[in-house]
């Protein structure tokens, strides 16, 4: 599996409180992009039964869905402010995230130029293609206000573009509302001449629309076709938790944007999606298959079933929870098990898929320092989190959607194995109890729920232990035996120095990336920025060398290694290991039968709950 970049979203309240709690006025936006060549937006906001005192207008320093910082601010500028006479307010800078209007008369009407030119999960893009919104690296908001109304009109570059967005759509096709603050933050807009596909799941009154727009470059067959691979996903998922969620509007949109000039990610929220990649649909074989997976799971698993830590969202500050490897975890784990289930991907795809997840998570030296709980809360330091001093997380970190992931697989065949009952029973009773309530859960609610599916107290406080507190990893070589998967290494035999990336300076070899700790060139004292110079009699100067060195070579051999390192030539000894790798292959693929038994857990476990 390809690790993502995925995030959780903004926790918000059932969508019986989104109806307006007062006669507020509401804050009232409106954004254009005549200089849309130039990558600006200009936005104005008019505030209106303002309190007497000064009025703070602030940009937001964190997104629904992130966990790092994001100064969102320092793409702001040319601000001014009117009154309702339209003369100039004086307006005042104390912090680098804020500005302030000292005195007004009620009503003011806040105005800025927004540069955006990345389009993701995270950021905006204004360009002569579309506008590509997240709202809080878009729009300002004022404190005290958060809990007014909200009206935006998005005025488009071009009459042909259309606007996608969970927004509430008015009469007016620009014009939008929603019920608060958060709600329009967690909202993201596209507006382009996208291609849109819809479809409804349910009967009668419990009928919603799902909607998939996408700006691309394809073809409408593309998109048919896209479309009708995310309609198995979406009706496998709806399968799995036995409803779909109660959708505000009755309407999810996936918002995509398959073009050269965005940036991959995928991002959920309450009854969207974004999703980016630089490839078109036809360029990757539909892999963006497996993002749009993953985030609309996330409407059961974290939009309505989510931890307590994430509500409320603090847009000031990062939003962490020790809950990410459940939270994202476990959803990485559906991703591909759904798309899987739903007939897309065939055995042998959803054995590499799991190699990758199982080969990653079982060699990551960062398992000895933290478990999956404590790597959670690391979020805020790897979430697309920007830093220009280096760090040491290939040996410190393991990402929580391969680990959370790694630790469902287990835990489902687990259940399966020794208590007559799933994975999938477990989520839907957490659906159950938390998401259709919007209960926002602990981590005790998480073992509970797992003693109740189980019916074992002892072997659900056995489990959070063992493998979510510390980072032991369940026996995964017995559980997948029982499907007739093999857990084997990926190139027995083979002579392996550790995991080496180079960065080549003419004939110089030099280390890009930290050695791994446990790993021959780590125990032989090498790390980032070494050249190496010679193994054993081989002169190191390309990676055909490397690999020729390599090759020539006998797990237990001990050579002699020459470096240099900051213009020190250095010797030593290093040993050579068998590769580490694994992976996961049928018993079909080394030509053996499974049993009959086997056959039962994988059809039981993999076959489609939709048909």
């Amino acid at each position: 599996m390809t690790v993502r970049l995925f995030a959780i979203a903004l926790a918000l309240a059932p969508a019986a409180a989104l109806a307006q709690e007062d006669a507020a006025a509401p804050v009232i936006y409106e954004v254009s992009f005549d200089n849309a060549v130039h990558n600006e937006a200009r936005v104005s906001i008019a505030f209106s039964e303002l309190d007497a005192g000064p009025l703070t207008v602030r940009m937001s320093r964190s997104s629904p869905g992130r966990y790092a910082i994001h100064e969102f601010a320092r793409n702001v500028y040319d601000v001014g402010a009117t009154g309702p006479d339209g003369e100039a307010l004086r307006v005042v800078r104390e912090d680098p995230y804020s500005w302030i209007i000292p005195a007004h008369e009620g009503e003011v009407r806040f105005a800025y130029t927004l540069y955006a030119d990345r389009a993701d999960g995270t950021y905006s893009q204004v360009d002569t293609s579309h506008a590509h919104l997240n709202m809080p690296a878009t729009f300002a908001w004022a404190p005290g206000l958060e809990g007014r109304p909200i009206e935006v009109r998005f005025e488009p570059l071009d009459p042909n573009w259309r606007i996608a967005t969970q927004l509430e759509p008015t009469e007016d096709p620009h014009v939008f509302r929603a019920p608060n603050l958060a709600y329009f933050m967690d909202s993201p807009t596209e507006i382009s001449d996208f291609d849109l596909r819809e479809w409804t799941i349910g009967e009668g009154e419990d009928a919603q629309t799902i909607r998939l727009a996408v700006h691309h470059d394809g073809t409408s067959a593309d998109m048919d076709e896209y479309a009708r691979r995310a309609e198995q996903v979406v009706a496998e998922q709806v399968a799995l938790f036995g409803e779909a969620p109660e959708f505000d509007f009755g309407t999810y949109t996936f918002i995509a944007d398959y073009l050269a000039h965005v940036d991959g990610d995928g991002m959920e929220h309450r009854n969207s999606t974004i999703l980016s990649s630089s490839q078109g649909l036809y360029e990757a074989a539909f892999a963006q298959l497996g993002t749009l997976s993953h985030e609309f799971l996330h409407a059961w698993n974290v939009e309505r079933l989510r931890p307590a830590e994430l509500e409320p969202f603090d847009f000031t500050q990062a939003n962490p929870s020790p809950a990410l490897w459940f939270a994202e975890g476990f959803t990485s784990y559906y991703d591909g098990l759904t798309i899987h289930r739903a007939g897309i991907d065939d055995l042998d795809a959803f054995a590499d898929d799991l190699t990758g997840l199982v080969n990653y998570v079982a060699n990551a030296p960062g398992r000895r320092f933290y478990g999956p709980q404590a790597m959670s809360l690391r979020a805020p330091f790897v979430d697309a989190a920007t830093a220009i001093d280096p760090d040491n997380h290939s040996n410190i970190f393991v990402s929580y959607y391969p680990y959370g992931a790694v630790i469902g697989l287990g835990l489902d065949l687990t259940l399966r194995r020794d208590f007559g009952v799933t994975l999938d029973d477990y989520m839907r009773r957490l659906w159950q109890t938390h998401g259709r309530t919007e209960t926002p859960y602990t981590q005790a609610d998480l073992e509970a729920a797992l003693a109740d599916v189980s019916g074992d107290a002892g072997f659900a406080a056995e489990f959070f232990d063992r493998h979510i507190e510390d980072g032991e990893l369940p026996d995964l070589a017995s559980l997948l035996a029982e499907a007739g998967l093999v857990l084997q290494p990926a190139h027995p035999g083979a002579a392996w120095l550790g995991t080496a990336r180079f960065d080549q300076r003419g004939d110089a070899m030099i280390l890009s990336a930290n050695t791994l700790i446990g790993q021959p060139l780590y125990d032989a004292g090498l790390d980032r920025g070494d050249e190496i110079v010679r193994v054993g009699r081989f002169e190191i100067d390309s990676p055909q060398d490397w690999s020729q060195a390599l090759a020539r070579h006998a797990p237990g051999d001990t050579v002699e290694i020459v470096f240099v390192r900051l213009g020190e030539t250095l010797a030593g000894e290093i040993a050579f290991e068998e590769d580490p790798a694994l992976e996961v292959v049928t018993l079909e693929s080394r030509d053996e039968r499974p049993s009959r038994a086997q056959r039962r857990f994988r059809d039981a476990w993999l076959a489609s709950r939709a048909e």
